[in-house]
């Protein structure tokens, strides 16, 4: 799996880069297909801090997150943790499909 960690207006520290690859590690175990995750986390103004996570699978599978909130840290589990809803949510739905009895 390709990570990918972007700072905009902020600089991106190796603990800051060490906790956004341990939290997205995990996202394959939810959906087999992602191949690439990218973590864009934005300085912003005022000390808010802006995290978008991109997860791309395959056949054009994207899933994005968007979480603000005032601490890097705490809004890189929160939408990693949003993440892991679509996620579950798309895989069920997958799982349902292929289960559907002929009428």
């Amino acid at each position: 799996m390709l990570f990918t960690i972007t700072g905009k207006h902020i600089e991106i520290t190796e603990a800051l880069r060490a906790h956004a690859e341990e939290k997205t590690s995990k996202l394959p175990r939810f959906y087999n297909s992602i191949n690439q995750v990218e973590v864009i986390i934005d300085g912003g103004n005022g000390g808010n801090v802006s995290v978008e996570v991109i997860a791309r699978g395959e056949h054009r599978n994207v899933f994005v997150v968007t979480k603000k909130g005032e601490d890097a840290y705490s809004c890189i589990d929160m939408a990693v943790h949003k993440l892991e809803r679509q996620l579950r949510k798309k895989k069920g739905k997958e799982r349902n499909n292929k289960h559907i009895p002929s009428q």
